[in-house]
C-alpha cells in the first residue's frame, strides 16, 4: 500500500491542498520567490586547482510559492532539485538571482538581516538521523534556534521546546532523550519541530519521507499537512515519488538538467502532461489496473552529463518525439496559451497526440482494505 492511500484513508483530509482554493485570488506578494537562480560547480584539476570544466547543476530556475500552499519539485535523481533546496537557504551561494522572502532580497542579505530573514525559511532534510545533533538532547536542539532567533528567557524557552514537541505529537519528557532513543518516524517529526522553533514562514522539504516505512510517511505527511492549515506556511517539497506529491502539491515543477521543462497547477499537470519528460514520469508511476496505465513510449539512455550539456533542448537526446529543431534551439520555458498556468519548453507538444489516461480507473472500494488503510494511517 502506498503512503497516498494510506493518507486518503487516515484520520486527516489528505494533504493536498484541496482545502485551498487552487484557483482563488493569490495573495500579492509570494512568501517565496526565486527567479533565475544559476549554480555551477568547477571542476579543478591540475597543480594550481584551475577550474577546467564546470557542473551546470542549476541552470535559471524561477518559481513562487504562496502561504498555505505546496510548490512541489519533482525529476530524476541529479537534476538538481537539492541543490535548489540549498540555493534557497544560501547553504551555497547562487552564481546568479535572485531570492526574495516576503519581498525581502535574501542574497542581499547579510550579518543580522541575513540571520533574522534566514528564521523564516527552514529546511527539513532527507535523513532525519543525520540531520540532529547525536550529542545533543531534543530540548537542546529545539531551544537553540530560539536563542539564535529570539529573546526569551530560560523559562520561556522550556514551554516553547514543549509546545513544539506537542505541536509534532511527541510527549513533553521527549526533551530529554537523544536521538538514538527516538524511532525514525519521531525523529522526522523532531526534525520538523526544530524547522518550526524560528517561526518560519517558510520550510524546505527535501525528500522528506523517501527514508521511512510507507506506515510512518502517512503520518509525516498528514502531520505537515495539518502544520500547514494551522500555520499557513509555504512549503518547497522535493520527491521523486509522484504519487506523494500528487497528494501534498498545489503547483509543480518537473525539473530536467538543472531547469524545469513544465510547471504549474499540479491538478492541471497531473490530468494533463503535456511535455514529453512529464508524461513519460507520469506513465512509469505504477497502477494497479493493467487497463487505466498510460501509453506513453518508455523513455531510455541515461541523463546526459551536466559537465556537458547537449545542445538545444536538453531532453532531445531522450525524447521519440525530437527532430532537428529539438536539437539546435533551446526552448524557453514559455505560458501554454490556453490560460491554465502551466508553462512548458517544448517546441513540440502542441504536436503530439494527447496521452492516453494516466489516471487509474475508479472502483468499487473494499471495505477490508479501508479499514487496513485507516489502521495503517492512525
Amino acid at each position: 500500500m502506498s503512503a497516498a492511500g494510506a493518507i486518503a484513508a487516515g484520520g486527516l483530509p489528505a494533504p493536498s491542498g484541496h482545502d485551498l482554493p487552487r484557483d482563488g485570488a493569490a495573495p500579492s506578494r509570494p512568501a517565496l520567490a526565486a527567479e533565475g537562480l544559476v549554480k555551477h560547480f568547477p571542476m579543478r584539476t591540475g597543480l594550481f586547482g584551475r577550474a577546467s570544466a564546470h557542473v551546470r547543476a542549476v541552470d535559471g530556475v524561477s518559481f513562487e510559492v504562496g502561504a498555505g500552499r505546496t510548490f512541489a519539485i519533482v525529476g530524476e535523481s541529479g537534476c538538481g532539485k537539492s541543490t535548489v533546496a540549498r540555493l534557497l537557504l544560501r547553504l551555497i551561494e547562487p552564481d546568479a538571482g535572485r531570492i526574495a522572502l516576503d519581498g525581502e532580497d535574501l542574497r542581499a542579505a547579510e550579518g543580522a538581516t541575513l540571520r533574522r530573514l534566514r528564521g523564516r525559511i527552514q529546511l527539513v532534510f532527507q535523513d532525519p538521523y543525520g540531520s540532529l545533533n547525536p550529542r545533543m538532547t531534543a530540548g537542546d536542539m529545539l531551544a537553540e534556534p530560539l536563542r539564535l532567533h529570539g529573546t526569551l528567557s530560560a523559562p520561556e524557552r522550556a514551554a516553547r521546546v514543549a509546545e513544539l514537541l506537542s505541536q509534532v505529537g511527541l510527549r513533553a519528557d521527549a526533551a530529554r532523550r537523544y536521538p538514538h532513543e527516538f524511532s525514525g518516524g519521531q525523529r522526522q517529526r523532531l526534525a520538523i519541530a526544530r524547522a518550526l522553533a524560528a517561526g518560519p514562514r517558510v520550510i524546505v522539504c527535501d525528500e522528506p519521507v523517501s527514508a521511512l516505512d510507507v506506515s510512518i510517511q502517512a503520518q509525516i505527511l498528514n502531520l505537515l499537512a495539518d502544520l500547514q492549515r494551522r500555520l499557513g506556511l509555504a512549503y518547497v517539497f522535493i520527491s521523486h515519488d509522484l504519487s506523494v506529491v500528487r497528494q501534498v502539491a498545489t503547483d509543480l515543477g518537473v525539473m530536467y538538467l538543472g531547469r524545469f521543462v513544465e510547471t504549474g497547477p499540479a491538478a492541471t499537470v497531473f490530468a494533463t502532461p503535456r511535455h514529453p519528460y512529464t508524461r513519460a514520469l507520469l506513465s512509469a508511476v505504477p497502477v494497479p489496473d493493467p487497463a487505466a496505465r498510460g501509453r506513453e513510449p518508455a523513455i531510455g539512455g541515461d541523463v546526459p552529463s551536466p559537465l556537458a550539456p547537449p545542445p538545444g533542448c536538453a531532453f532531445h537526446t531522450r525524447c521519440p518525439h525530437a527532430e532537428a529543431r529539438c536539437r539546435a534551439e533551446t526552448p524557453p520555458l514559455a505560458p501554454s496559451g490556453a490560460g491554465d498556468g502551466v508553462a512548458l519548453a517544448c517546441w513540440r507538444w502542441r504536436e503530439i497526440a494527447p496521452p492516453a489516461s494516466l489516471r487509474a480507473t475508479r472502483t468499487r472500494p473494499d471495505p477490508a482494505l479501508e479499514r487496513l488503510q485507516a489502521a495503517f494511517a492512525r
